[in-house]
């Protein structure tokens, strides 16, 4: 008598992990590639090299070279700055802390790991490829902005804030951040900047500002 096949079922949740883990691989080997050669020269294959895994696999997760750079857009940026906006929305705090959350967002989990990275990616390639500043505009840069309205909103809907002016202006909030960007990847071996110090000297000019008398 022939011993019955056993049949083993994998589990759909572990199968969905292995996947995601899989795709970070390829994720992380792009970025490597792209700051390497830029997104012009990178090609997939390089990448495939690079994660380890075969051209095919691939192309089981992105149909092509702009598709794989928006991924990295949307995972490595989009999808934290989403979270931390619906997070500081869900605050019942002032609107300055508020900022003050967001700013330690920025320090920590952006300027303080890769995705400042990809940043300087679609810095050094946005003008010659548009449509991938498209990209990180929608994904990344639009939330951001609508972020920072709905706090200065709330902020002159209560009264903490004497001006509207981050309402109308809200990149206003965001201009340290370039500038810590610029500085650490140009300057900061030559002229060190203290970012932690720079962004909290900024927030406290910022509110000193919004909180005076109206505009």
């Amino acid at each position: 008598m022939s011993a019955k096949r056993r049949v083993t079922r994998r589990n759909p949740a572990r199968s969905e992990e292995d996947r995601q883990a899989k795709l970070q691989i390829i994720l992380d080997a792009a970025l490597d590639i792209f700051l390497e050669k830029g997104f012009a020269e990178a090609r997939l294959e390089d990448v495939a090299a690079r994660a380890g895994v075969a051209k095919g696999t691939v192309y089981l997760y992105v149909p092509s070279k702009q598709a794989l750079f928006e991924a990295l857009i949307h995972s490595g940026i989009g999808e934290p700055i989403g979270a931390i906006r619906q997070k500081v929305l869900n605050l019942d705090a002032s609107a300055e802390d508020k900022l003050r959350a967001l700013f330690a967002f920025l320090r920590k989990e952006v300027l303080g790991t890769r995705r400042v990275d990809i940043v300087r990616l679609i810095l050094s390639e946005a003008g010659r490829f548009p449509e991938l500043a498209e990209v990180y505009h929608r994904e990344v840069i639009s939330k951001g902005v609508r972020l920072l309205r709905n706090i200065a909103e709330q902020g002159v809907a209560t009264g903490e804030f004497g001006s509207d002016a981050l309402v109308r202006f809200p990149q206003l909030a965001i201009a340290p951040g370039l500038v810590a960007l610029l500085w650490t990847s140009f300057f900061q071996k030559f002229d060190p900047l203290d970012i932690d110090t720079m962004l909290e000297t900024h927030l406290a000019l910022l509110m000193r500002a919004m909180k005076g008398s109206p505009s």
